[in-house]
């Protein structure tokens, strides 16, 4: 029976801000609890409310089904634009409250989820109330501040998912006109007839 047909029932509160999961791995089993135990006094230190351990694979499991469906959960809620940044680990704090004073500024809401131990961050801007109007004109702004900041925190524009078509017109924030015309330049070296993905990024 699989955990699709019967998510496990694990005591989300509404109060919680944020969920971390931390893994561990190793072969020598008294080493890895006593990493759990360092792990559990760090994060009592700063106020958190109650600390799950998996110690079988059916518990852990269950922990990373709901990271796994965070980003469904989204789609089901509302339109949405996702932003792929990514950060030094230790500035990973600092984008993340910056990610929500933007969204005061314009409006918006979103839901954040990620890879902390590299520092990537997934920005899910929920549409909810905002017209159209502000969807398409006001939301780039904020979204250029967002790559802004991230760029001034030591990061880039995109962790993994690659630039691609959406994030295309905000590459001026992560790289110099000079590199930009690097870029173009490659393409027309090996691409003269811009027959290769004609469009998306360089004609």
């Amino acid at each position: 029976m699989s955990f699709v047909d019967n998510p496990p029932n694990i005591n989300l509160k509404d109060t919680h801000q944020a969920h971390l999961l931390i893994e561990v791995d190793g072969s020598n089993l008294e080493a890895l609890y006593a990493d759990c135990e360092v792990i559990s006094e760090v994060v009592a230190k700063y106020d958190a409310d109650e600390v799950l351990f998996a110690d079988s694979e059916a518990q852990k499991e269950a922990l990373w089904f709901l990271r796994r469906r965070v980003g469904e959960a989204v789609k089901a809620n509302s339109v949405y634009k996702e932003e792929d940044t990514v950060v030094p680990r230790y500035e990973l704090p600092k984008l993340l409250e910056g990610v929500k004073k933007i969204g005061e500024k314009y409006g918006f809401k979103s839901v954040c989820y990620g890879h902390a131990g590299d520092g990537n961050l997934h920005i899910n801007i929920i549409k909810g109330n905002l017209s159209d109007e502000v969807w398409k004109n006001e939301l780039p702004k904020g979204i250029r501040e967002i790559f802004a900041l991230t760029v001034a925190l030591g990061g880039t524009i995109s962790g993994e998912h690659g630039i691609g078509f959406v994030q295309k017109s905000y590459m001026d924030i992560a790289f110099t006109e000079v590199e930009l015309n690097l870029m173009k330049s490659i393409k027309q070296l090996f691409d003269p007839n811009g027959i290769l993905n004609p469009g998306k990024i360089w004609m």
